[in-house]
């Protein structure tokens, strides 16, 4: 029997995961309006505000399973009955971003149920990882700091930048190089910079620049240092050459 599914839900998320499974060959309908029933599909994905998750699961119609893409909330908003999480671990800005390569946190309320989840993932080519609802806050905290906090801590640098004259797409070539490194070798090993090599007197600087330019984010460069300083401890020493 063919599969039929339903994306409810037409904002950035939607309309991304709707076009990646066409391109995959999904019979897909939508992405719905909020309210959509799902009618006629066998699964349907909610991509709405997690706050509004239970109250679209109520709409669908009894026989489907019900999905959301939330990685903060459990399973069980979805109601007495078949569930499937479905979380991207993927920045999505817009309908044309890819989801290939990305990870993808999966759940399912049965086993029939989790393998048509687990499939749709590897479909788009996505690689899914399961994700048991007591886990949820710390995988999307760490969600968060991996993609929500970089960007601020970049527009923090971004400012101190422009204050130097310094355009902030000169940053970037460092920052994609720091990332690399951090997933090649780990944080440990990637970590770099005065912080690092214990030159107080350059990061005493650095403080008072930021307290000239950027006031106001003086308590987080402290907080960043103090956090830099410790994982700095842990490191393994080099041999001196």
């Amino acid at each position: 029997m063919p599969h039929h599914t339903a994306i409810v839900g037409n904002g950035r998320l939607g309309s991304a995961l709707a076009a990646a499974l066409r391109s995959a060959g999904h019979d897909v309908w939508g992405p719905l309006g909020r309210g959509a029933d799902g009618f006629g599909a066998d699964l349907v994905l909610l991509c709405v505000p997690d706050a509004e998750i239970a109250a679209a699961a109520a709409c669908i119609v009894p026989g489907a399973i019900v999905g959301h893409c939330s990685g903060a909330t459990p399973l069980d908003v979805l109601g007495d009955r078949e569930r499937v999480g479905l979380h991207p671990l993927m920045t999505v800005i817009g309908p044309a971003t890819s989801l290939r390569g990305a990870g993808c946190a999966i759940a399912g309320s049965t086993p029939q149920a989790l393998a048509r989840i687990h499939s749709i993932a590897t479909d788009l080519g996505m690689h899914p990882f399961a994700m048991a609802d007591a886990d949820r806050p710390a995988y999307h905290a760490a969600a968060s700091i991996a993609s929500n906090f970089l960007i601020t801590i970049e527009d923090f640098a971004g400012q101190l930048a422009a204050a130097a004259s310094v355009p902030r797409e000169a940053l970037v070539p460092l920052v994609r190089a720091s990332v690399d490194n951090w997933a090649a070798v780990g944080a440990q090993a990637a970590l770099t910079g005065p912080i690092a090599r214990g030159d107080a007197a350059t990061v005493a600087r650095q403080r008072h620049a930021v307290a000239a330019h950027a006031p106001q984010l003086a308590d987080l460069f402290d907080a960043l240092a103090t956090a830099t300083a410790e994982l700095a401890a842990t490191a393994p020493r080099k041999a001196a050459a």
